[in-house]
């Protein structure tokens, strides 16, 4: 396998035309922090060609895990050049510098999030639907593409000024569908998201569950277990029920539209095509909802802003009385402005990011806090009003996701602000404006987010740990999930590379198979030529042979025919008297002549008679006994042929066997060490797990603790504050009490005798002493019972929270221990159902494979039957077309046959001929001796 490309390596083809090699610096202008994140930075800035007003997203690939950094960066990037949709964020390119990537999507003015926290209540059911329906356009297009976005929630839903919903942050979208990575955020999450690496595949209706989720959470502010820890978050929703609309005063349409969207069992979840025709979308409802939405939230976000001013302006405008007022009110000061009271806004899950590898965040927000207090301090020195417009560097979060990095980031949402609540703004706008550019987008740039909510963001980005928790245990899912990849990767290279070698065996063993074969047939085609031939040369040496006998046989009849001749003339010539006279004797002896002459006619006659049918007889015999011959030789041949062959089929199974065998063997070496590896990885997961809750369980603890040596270290200030009401109450009894005292003074002296006044003034003086001090008896009661009453209180408010904080932590404790034993418990079915899979995949393997080698078997079989069978019909035919033949020639074919098959050899065949013919040879056989 080739080395991969070096990180940022625009020479390498994959990415040949993904970048640009301009310099963005010299292209962008005006850039203006407004969002951070574990993959760096977002910005707002202008294009100095075109003067668009773009939105930036700043992305490093160097340091650790560079390479994973790269092909996050390369996927978004080909994700986002492929989506050309109303509803989805409009790409515009991206560019190289110094080992950074300069992302360029178009500027939207916010989020459905953001709205949420600007109004601090949830949005109407109307409004919901107008941006529920853009939502689904756009995932219809997504799926319809074959992508799936992953992370759809509120911060994810972009507004743009014309009123357009977009969908944003494709960061953690698939380009696969199905897919089964652990993507997304924690509370959206769909259950089978979550189950993915471990019980299979999702589709695009996981996006149909998120969006479920949103519509929960544009109408209660939050999602669904939102003040849980987002750990636990994760098992509640993969074990527990769907959730639903638990209040407000919702239509039965939008009810069964959530509930539609939150149905566990994706395959009966509808699409997003489908709930594009649901009535809850299809309601009617004004053209310019989100617009009047878009306008009232920028109203307001200025109203904030505006009061948030005033505030700062008359903080530092006091000076002196900064201290006084940082003491007196928590309200007025400086944290209401730099800090919004923490009200569990939807903001609140940006921190749980959906990137496990980026880059972090922690630089840009302290640049972030560090230009705040830079702009704070220049504005005391310089005693001028602070603007709270978004400088060059002043944060306003973007909800921007990453795949594999994941995290909200909300987008950038400006009003417009006008120079004089500008001035540094309206300063560099009086220096004039380009050319068909509107003066007014210089001063100022939308925006529907609070500098509140900026603020807000950073100190929690900042503070919290659950961000850094679930990133840490999303990588480990993803190193986990890689791992696996790479292992099936290679068990899958080492079983082809097995097979393979089992079929370079199988084919060699079939090729050196058929090489054997051939040899055979050559052999078998050479012993029959053989044959052939060596039948031929006997037969001539068997007419050869035949033809000597018969000729000694005619040279022995000439002989036998000479001396009966020599016999029969002397005989004749003595049988004759001699008295007879010489004609009769010269006739005699010449019919005698011709008598013998014609006898040996006769004879010879019959020799050459004799000869020929002997001849063709004993030839046509030999000729048979050789073509039997032949078809023996035949079918030893063919049995030889298909004793091999038999052999041969019988290795060939014999090493299917053992090759099935090694197969299922390394299957179950296989299953056996990626179950093995999915035990450990569960194990170390369920340990990550356990950590994380221990964590977040010591960091609630922790922060209760903090929390109540705040209220313990600011009691005394509050039961100063009530001692000085008792005191009050005090001094004002007390001067009642004296003005009753002179009263009643006044009225006794003039009722009294001079000489007795003195004596009634000093027991009035005692009366007033005694009540004066039963009530500082009372005021110093009042102070011990309401200290007692506070630190009681106090206690008790402390013990609870403490008791509630225990028995919260116990349920998510009992809850992660109840889904990992369900994780666990599953794991081991999934187990077992692998193995059982794999048993039955191996035996329905090996039950074909007998079922082939049977076949085969068979086949082999049948074959070899119509083998013999043509070849005995072959020799019947060649038999039959003989014995014909025969039959033709004039011979019995029966004795023939009958001399055919006697069993001796040929030499011995022919002498018995010869033989025979010799001892028919004497003149008995062709001759008479007749006597004269």
């Amino acid at each position: 396998m080739p080395p991969a490309p070096k990180p940022g390596n625009l020479k390498d083809p994959e990415v040949a035309g993904l970048f640009s090699n301009e310099d963005p610096e010299k292209i962008f202008t005006d850039l203006r922090e407004i969002g951070h994140g574990s993959f760096g930075a977002v910005y707002f800035a202008r294009n100095n060609v075109t003067k668009e007003v773009v939105a930036i997203k700043k992305m490093s690939y160097n340091g650790k895990g560079s390479t994973d950094k790269w092909q996050d960066i390369i996927k978004e990037v080909k994700f986002l050049r492929q989506l050309k949709h109303r509803n989805t964020i409009e790409y515009k390119g991206c560019f190289i510098k110094e080992h950074t990537a300069w992302l360029v999507m178009e500027y939207c003015l916010g989020s459905a999030s953001d709205i949420i926290e600007v109004h601090k209540k949830p949005l109407k059911e109307v409004e919901i639907s107008a941006i529920c329906q853009d939502a689904l356009e756009g995932l219809t297009y997504l799926h319809s593409q074959g992508k799936i976005h992953r992370d759809v929630k509120a911060g994810n839903i972009l507004l743009t000024e014309n009123g357009t919903v977009k969908l944003a942050d494709f960061g953690s979208a698939s380009l696969i569908c199905p897919a089964n990575s652990f993507v997304g955020t924690p509370y959206w999450m769909a259950p089978e998201v979550i189950l993915a690496m471990d019980e299979g595949q999702y589709d695009g209706k996981a996006d149909v569950w998120s969006l479920g989720i949103t519509c929960i959470e544009m109408a209660e502010r939050k999602p669904p277990l939102f003040n849980m820890n987002a750990m636990s978050a994760l098992y509640h929703i993969a074990q527990n029920d769907s959730p639903g609309l638990s209040g407000g005063d919702w239509t039965d349409e939008f009810h069964n539209f959530v509930t539609a969207c939150l149905n566990k069992i994706p395959k009966d979840r509808p699409s997003a095509t489908d709930l594009l025709l649901h009535p809850f979308v299809r309601k009617t409802r004004r053209s310019d909802v989100i617009l009047e939405l878009i306008q009232r939230t920028k109203t307001a976000v200025k109203q904030l802003d505006n009061l948030q001013f005033k505030r700062l302006n008359k903080l530092i405008m006091n000076g002196g009385n900064e201290e006084s007022l940082l003491e007196g009110s928590t309200v007025s000061g400086v944290d209401d402005l730099l800090v919004v009271p923490d009200d569990n806004s939807s903001q609140d899950d940006e921190n749980l990011d959906s990137k496990s590898d980026s880059l972090p965040s922690q630089h840009s927000n302290t640049a972030s806090s560090q230009s705040s207090v830079a702009s704070l301090s220049q504005a005391s020195q310089n005693e001028e009003p602070i603007s709270f417009s978004r400088e060059r560097h002043s944060p306003v979060t973007v909800q921007l996701h990453l795949q594999g990095s994941g995290g909200g980031f909300e987008w950038p949402s400006f009003t417009h602000r006008s120079a004089s609540y500008s001035p540094y703004l309206a300063s560099k706008a009086s220096g004039g404006s380009p050319r068909g550019f509107d003066p007014s987008m210089a001063n100022n740039f939308a925006t529907i987010r609070t500098t509140s909510i900026v603020q807000k963001q950073i100190k929690e980005h900042e503070r919290t740990n659950d961000y850094r928790n679930f990133t840490v245990y999303k990588r480990l899912r993803r190193a986990h999930q890689k791992e696996l990849q790479t292992m099936e990767t290679r068990f899958k290279a080492e079983m082809e590379e097995h097979k393979q070698k089992l079929d370079r065996e199988y084919d060699n063993l079939r090729q050196r198979f058929v090489r054997e074969l051939e040899k055979l047939k050559v052999q078998h085609t050479s012993e029959l030529e053989k044959q052939s031939k060596g039948s031929q040369a006997q037969e001539r040496k068997f007419l050869r042979d035949i033809q000597q006998n018969h000729d000694i046989e005619r040279r022995n009849l000439a002989e036998q025919m000479k001396k009966n001749y020599k016999s029969d003339k002397e005989k004749m010539k003595k049988g004759l008297e001699t008295s007879t006279p010489k004609k009769e004797r010269e006739d005699a002896m010449k019919n005698f002549k011709e008598t013998l002459t014609r006898k040996k006619r006769d004879a010879e006659f019959r020799l050459e008679k004799h000869q020929k049918d002997t001849l063709d007889f004993n030839l046509r015999a030999f000729k048979r006994r050789k073509l039997l011959q032949y078809h023996k030789l035949e079918q030893r041949l063919m049995q030889e042929e298909i004793g091999q062959r038999r052999a041969q089929l019988e290795y060939e199974h014999t090493m299917l066997v053992r090759h099935h065998e090694s197969t299922q063997d390394l299957e179950y070496k296989h299953l056996a060490a990626l179950q093995k590896m999915k035990d450990e990885q569960l194990k170390k997961q369920h340990e990550t797990e356990r950590d994380n809750q221990a964590d977040y369980n010591q960091c609630a603890e922790a922060d209760l603790r903090k929390k109540h040596a705040l209220e313990v270290k600011q009691q005394p200030r509050s039961l100063r504050a009530k001692e000085i009401q008792i005191r009050k109450q005090f001094n004002e009894a007390v001067k009642t009490q004296q003005r009753q005292y002179k009263a009643l003074k006044d009225h006794i002296l003039q009722n009294t005798p001079k000489n007795e006044q003195k004596t009634v003034v000093k027991k009035l003086k005692e009366e007033q002493m005694r009540k004066l001090a039963a009530l500082g008896d009372q005021y110093e009661a009042s102070i011990a019972e309401m200290l007692q009453q506070q630190n009681v209180r106090l206690d008790e408010a402390q013990m609870a929270d403490a008791s509630e904080l225990r028995e919260r932590l116990q349920q998510e404790l009992e809850l992660l221990i109840a889904y990992q034993s369900k994780i666990k418990m599953h794991t081991e079915a999934q187990h077992q159902r692998e193995r059982k899979v794999l048993e039955e995949r191996v035996s329905l393997r090996r039950a074909l494979l007998e079922q082939k080698m049977d076949e085969e078997r068979v086949s082999f079989d049948r074959e070899e039957q119509d083998k013999r069978a043509a070849l005995q019909a072959k020799h019947s035919e060649e038999l039959k077309a003989f014995d014909i033949e025969t039959t033709r020639m004039g011979l019995n074919t029966l004795e023939v046959a009958h001399a055919s098959e006697e069993q001796v050899d040929d030499d011995i065949s022919i002498r018995g001929s010869m033989l025979s013919l010799s001892g028919s040879s004497s003149s008995n056989s062709f001759t008479s001796h007749t006597p004269l």
